[in-house]
Order: C-alpha cells, then structure tokens, then sequence
C-alpha cells in the first residue's frame, strides 16, 4: 500500500462502513470517512461531508485517495451512478464495492441496482472486488419494535433459511480487499457460517435477551401491508416472495469469510449478543 495513500469509506456512519473504518484505523492506514453530515460522525478517521447522489460533492472527499469502500445508496442514487463510478476510478485506482448475492440473476429493485453498478466498474479501469453478502443479520432488527413491545414477532415464512452475516465479517473481508493484494476481479459471496429459519432467528434473539420469544406467521398479504411501512409495495412484495423461495431453496454456505480473513465468521447467536441492547 506504500504507493497508496488514503483509503476512502464511504456509508462511514452506516454498521459495515463504520466497522471497516475501526478496522482500517487499528492498521495504522489512512482513512477517511463520508457522511452526509460530518458534524454528527465521531469516527477514528478523517471525516469529510459529501454525497454519492451528487458526484460533484465529492472532490475534496477523493483527494489523494488510492482505494474506495463504496457502499452505494441503491434505488436512491442510481440517477447518480454512472458519473459517481466515472469519478471514483478516476481517483480511486482500487475499489471494494459491497454488492449482493443474487445480484447475477437480478431483473429488478435493488439486485437490478448492484447489477448496474457491478457493470460499470467492471467497465471504470479501476481495479475492483466485488463483496455480494448474502442476508445480512442487522435486517433482523425489523423486529426491535415488536421484541420490545412483547414476546410475539410476527413475520412471514417462518421457515425460511438464511445464513445471515455478522456486519463486523463484512468489513473484515473489505479491510483485507482495500489493503491487500490479490483481491482484483473477486467477487466474493460472503455468509455467516450456519443456516437459520426466521423461527430460529427470533428464538437465538431472545436467549440473547433472556427471555422466551415466540414467531407468528402471517399471510404475505398481510405481511406486505402491515410489516413494510415507507416500503414501495413492489419492493415490500419482493421480499416476502424471495422469503419464501428460501423455504425451498435455503440460502447456500460459503467458507469465504475465514478464506479471506483467516477466522470463521461470526454465528448469528453471537450477532445476537452483540447488538441485545438493540433490541431493548
């Protein structure tokens, strides 16, 4: 990294970027983060304000910076992405973007917008890593209200199996990516290290918490009108459909995470331990 200078993590104050900005700091590399609003931040980095729906916000941002996490705002600034891509491989010779899985038989909503961006890096100059991660565990926080409110979730296709990914192995596998070498053209798909139905999920959340929690299937129909408040219905609906494609197809595993980082990824109960206080 000696001909690299400042590593750029964009989504800083978001739960991977802000992991991969700690990381970044402990190995003594230099780093900066984004954020909308940098007065807020209080990160163990340079902190600068700018937007990645507004590429021409991001000069001062770029400046001197060799290599990119970019975690990029689907749906919302996809206008954007052509010339935020543009101007990142103009500065950041190295880019780690956080993709997907799935995103290679997207058609629509936001694989559609990892698909899309994937495409122009492949075509930017830039060296570039893709990390596609399967479902994230931090999604199981749709449940705080109803967890603090009671010992009831209710959900949609309780038997769905995922292999949820600790946020914290996320950012452990970009940290590697940005500064090692040997990651160009990876696209990596990155899970936790066992599968869990959303029953179980709930059930790991409150051993974590000390208490007994039960999980309530509702119809899709109703899962799609009363659990998806702000959600586009279109995108609240393609979640509950890929919910239950997973009752069939449960998410693979993959070993990627301990391949990159050379320590297994975190479990979901210990994801679950992790963030109780979130829950309460």
């Amino acid at each position: 990294m000696a001909d690299r200078n400042t590593i750029l993590v964009t989504g800083a104050t978001g739960r991977v970027g802000g992991s991969a900005v700690a990381r970044l700091a402990g190995t003594g590399a230099a780093v900066r983060a984004l954020t909308r609003n940098p007065g807020a931040a209080r990160l163990p980095a340079e902190v600068v304000g700018g937007d990645l729906a507004d590429p021409d916000s991001l000069d001062a941002a770029l400046d001197g910076v060799g290599a990119v996490l970019l975690v990029f705002p689907t749906l919302a600034a996809d206008h954007a992405a052509d010339a935020l891509i543009a101007k990142l491989a103009e500065q950041g010779r190295r880019i780690v973007y956080l993709s997907a899985a799935g995103v290679e038989e997207a058609t629509d909503g936001i694989l559609a917008s990892h698909a899309r961006v994937e495409a122009l890096l492949e075509r930017s100059g830039a060296e570039w890593t893709f990390l596609r991660a399967g479902g994230f565990a931090a999604n199981t926080l749709m449940w705080a209200d109803q967890i603090r409110a009671g010992d009831v979730v209710r959900g949609f296709h309780g038997a769905a199996s995922r292999a949820l990914i600790h946020e914290d192995d996320i950012a452990a596998v970009a940290v590697r990516a940005l500064i090692d070498d040997g990651h160009a053209g990876g696209k990596y798909h990155l899970t936790g290290p066992a599968r869990l139905t959303q029953v179980e999920q709930v059930e790991a959340i409150g051993a974590a918490l000390g208490r007994e929690l039960r999980f309530e299937e509702l119809p899709p129909e109703v899962a799609v009108r009363e659990l998806f408040p702000g959600f586009d219905e279109e995108i609240a609906r393609g979640i509950v459909d890929a919910h239950a494609a997973m009752v069939e197809h449960p998410e693979p595993i993959t070993t990627t995470v301990e391949r990159i980082t050379g320590a297994p990824a975190r479990t979901f109960q210990r994801w679950a331990v992790d963030h109780a206080g979130d829950f309460r």
